[in-house]
This record gives C-alpha cells, structure tokens and sequence, in this order.
C-alpha cells in the first residue's frame, strides 16, 4: 500500500485561501450574524449545526467533481436559487421585525421547520457556495499520487475552516444581542443585520 504524498507548504497555502474565501462575508456569514444576535446562542448553535451539515455537503459535491451536474442541469442551479433566495428574504424580514420595545421581550418566531433545516437548507442550496468550493479545490493540488486523497484532504481543510470562522461569527452575532442598546439603537441594528442579508442575497445569487 503506497504512502500518501502530502504536500504540506500547499496544504497550508489552501488553508489559508480557504480562510479567505469562507470567512469573507456572504449570505451564510449574514445569517449566522444575525440569527445569532436576534435569537440568541442556543438557536443559534442549532443554525450553526445546519449550516455545517449543508456546507459540509456541498463541499463533498464539489470535492468529488460532481459540480458539472449543474452544468448539465442548469434548471436545478435555477431552483436552487429560488429557494436560497426565499429564505434569505424571509429571515430578513423576521430580524428586521423583530421586536425592540423593553417590554417586549419575546423573541421572533424561530423559521418554519426548524433552525436546523434552516441551516441545512440556506447551505445546500447556494450555487455560488458550489462554484466556490469547485474554484478552490481546483486551484491547489494537495496530494500527488491520489486523486481521492486530494480530494479528501480539501474537504477535510475546508470543513476545518468553516466550523471555526463560522462559529466566531455566530459568536459576534450573540454578543450584539446581549449588549444593551436602547430600542432606537436596536432598531436601526435590527433593520442594518437585515439590509446585510438583502444585499448578501443580491450580490450571491442575482
């Protein structure tokens, strides 16, 4: 059985762009920031778990070259969209809403299915989140003498790098919720988390 070749020097220069491109803010980055601080970390962990598994997935998809289906099927790319899109309007909507009056300490109702689906959901169905993963994994050549290893070793790196950068912007998101704003500052929070997620939606999917 053949020793794996790993190349260290690109195995970390692939993290470090991964870092880069993960941790730059996005659609995902928005919500994570703004479930977080609307809903504080509990919900928030449970978004955070959703989030992992459908990036997760999606990075397996790209890793293993299965990316030209949406070349293939350009209707599937179109109904993703949709619902990605969907979604993002609809949390948008809930933060932005969101109550801000001291006496109304409720929170929102948490998203149709769950904040765990909901994490699921808004990771597997953003194309661009493909194309990214395919654009990055296709850069860098880890491993020399096998092709699965490569592969696996990427996707290893790039789940690393997301459960960590993503989890510190959960982490800010419940931070903001907890600081003690007056109800004119919150709700101009409130309304700006929102406008983020619009234009996160804007700038990935249109």
């Amino acid at each position: 059985m053949s020793s794996i070749d790993l190349d260290s020097a690109a195995a970390v220069l692939f993290a470090i762009a991964a870092t880069g491109l993960l941790g730059s803010p996005g659609p995902a980055i928005a919500a994570l920031l703004a479930v977080g601080r609307t809903f504080g970390l509990k919900d928030g962990m449970r978004f955070y778990l959703g989030l992992q598994l459908g990036l997760g997935t999606a990075a397996a998809i790209s890793a293993a070259g299965l990316i030209s289906l949406f070349v293939a099927f350009p209707a599937v790319q179109t109904v993703m969209v949709i619902i990605a899109t969907a979604y993002l309007l609809y949390l948008a909507w809930k933060i932005g809403s969101a109550p801000v009056s001291p006496k109304a300490q409720q929170k929102p109702q948490p998203p149709r299915g769950g904040f765990l689906m909901a994490g699921v959901v808004l990771g597997m169905t953003n194309p661009k989140a493909y194309v990214a993963f395919a654009s990055l994994m296709g850069s860098y050549t880890l491993v020399t003498n096998s092709v699965t290893a490569d592969g696996v070793w990427k996707w290893g790196i790039v789940v690393t790098v997301m459960i960590v950068v993503d989890i510190l912007w959960l982490l800010a998101g419940v931070l903001l919720g907890r600081a003690n704003l007056p109800p004119f500052a919150e709700r101009v929070l409130n309304l700006s988390l929102a406008l983020m997620i619009l234009l996160a939606a804007l700038l990935a999917f249109l």
